[in-house]
């Protein structure tokens, strides 16, 4: 199960882990999963990539409604903007989904930010012929 991040869920957050570059990535989605463990990759369940995911410090406590951990991950699903960059058909040619935030503003215990580039509000205006 996977919800957006909250104020104080992230507290316990030790490090984040990316499993590639986020250089070229203009956003990724995030999400809050409940797993089993405080840290090591995470099972991921959804289709398209995994990109990231955070670690937990070693006392983080176990939520109490479910008894698991929760942890960010960090992921793109294959119809997204940064797996399309030139495709005209991409639905987020501009703007971004919900859960998109810059990975450049990710950091352990604070919230990714939503920017203009992971929100893609620069038009590119098209060259006079």
């Amino acid at each position: 199960m996977s919800v957006m991040p909250k104020e104080g869920d992230l507290a316990q957050e030790a490090e984040v882990v990316w499993l590639e570059s986020t250089e070229e990535l203009d956003y990724v989605r995030q999400a809050l999963d409940k797993v089993n463990t405080r840290k090591g990759k995470p099972r991921y369940e959804r289709d398209g990539r995994l990109v990231g995911y955070t670690n937990l410090a070693p006392t983080a406590p176990r939520r109490p409604d479910s008894g698991l951990f929760a942890r960010r991950t960090f992921y793109l699903l294959p119809h997204d903007r940064p797996n399309q960059p030139d495709d005209p058909e991409c639905p987020y040619k501009v703007g971004a989904p919900l859960e998109a935030v810059d990975p450049r503003t990710i950091e352990p215990g604070k919230a990714g930010a939503k920017t203009p580039r992971s929100q893609a509000t620069a038009q590119i205006v098209p060259a006079a012929t």
